[in-house]
């Protein structure tokens, strides 16, 4: 936050793999300052385009606990695609975790970053910063277009 001068949030890159050009977005964990805002997706936009257009992996992958409704949507609205679920993946306070796997690819990312480009413009946005067309529409369109 540039008032306050203090950081509003964190993310990181886990599961590094250079061999096999994957690696994990997570960690996340965002104030209810920055929840939910044009910030927060801005944020997730740029750590893709390094992922992909700097670092040149092939695989960007989010993992939440599948009871987390919140981090699988945002997944789904961010333009990741669900590839399952690792039941009994982990234990947490002394419970089992089953974990939802999403991913995005290569080959998805000219079309989902378009689809940012086009949310996060100017012209996507009325005078009192309601968006026109939701992330997640776009996101969706996107992918049917690569898949089709």
């Amino acid at each position: 936050d540039k008032a306050s001068n203090k950081a509003l949030g964190v993310a990181s890159y886990l599961r590094v793999n250079p061999s096999a050009g994957s690696i994990e977005v997570g960690h996340i964990n965002f104030s209810p300052a920055l929840q939910q805002t044009v910030t927060a997706t801005e944020a997730m936009y740029l750590f893709m385009s390094r992922v992909f257009n700097e670092l040149g992996y092939r695989r960007y992958e989010w993992k939440c606990n599948a009871l987390n409704e919140g981090s699988r949507a945002a997944a789904k609205r961010l333009g990741f695609t669900y590839e399952g679920t690792f039941r009994q993946a982990d234990i947490n306070k002394s419970r089992n975790r089953d974990t939802a796997w999403f991913s995005m690819l290569d080959s998805e990312w000219p079309t989902i970053d378009q689809a940012f480009k086009a949310w996060l413009a100017p012209t996507n946005f009325k005078e009192n910063g309601e968006q026109i067309t939701s992330l997640s529409v776009l996101t969706s369109d996107a992918l049917v277009r690569v898949r089709t």
